[in-house]
């Protein structure tokens, strides 16, 4: 069995979909397209928001392109700057 290294996954430009599970409320929302946001363009249309069951909770999705390896491993690293973040896909 050869090691492959995490790089080798993708191929790069590829879409990618980043999705950040937190408290409810634009305050998360516009957080986590803020963090994503410094290091790729974020189009309205590729921003998906789903409440929990109860409505506490929220996850929001962010489809993007990605051109490098090092704008996914520095957007990762931004989102889990977030507050108010509870898990991260």
């Amino acid at each position: 069995m050869t090691k492959t290294d995490s790089k080798d996954l993708l191929e790069f430009p590829c879409h990618y979909q980043f999705k950040a599970m937190g408290l409810s409320g634009d305050e998360f929302k516009d957080a986590v397209i803020a963090a994503v946001e410094k290091h790729v363009s974020v189009s309205a249309d590729c921003v998906r928001c789903r409440p929990s069951g109860k409505g506490t909770y929220q996850a929001v999705s962010v489809i993007v392109t990605l051109h490098n390896y090092d704008q996914l491993t520095s957007i990762y690293a931004e989102l889990r700057k977030i507050d108010d973040l509870k898990m991260l896909l």
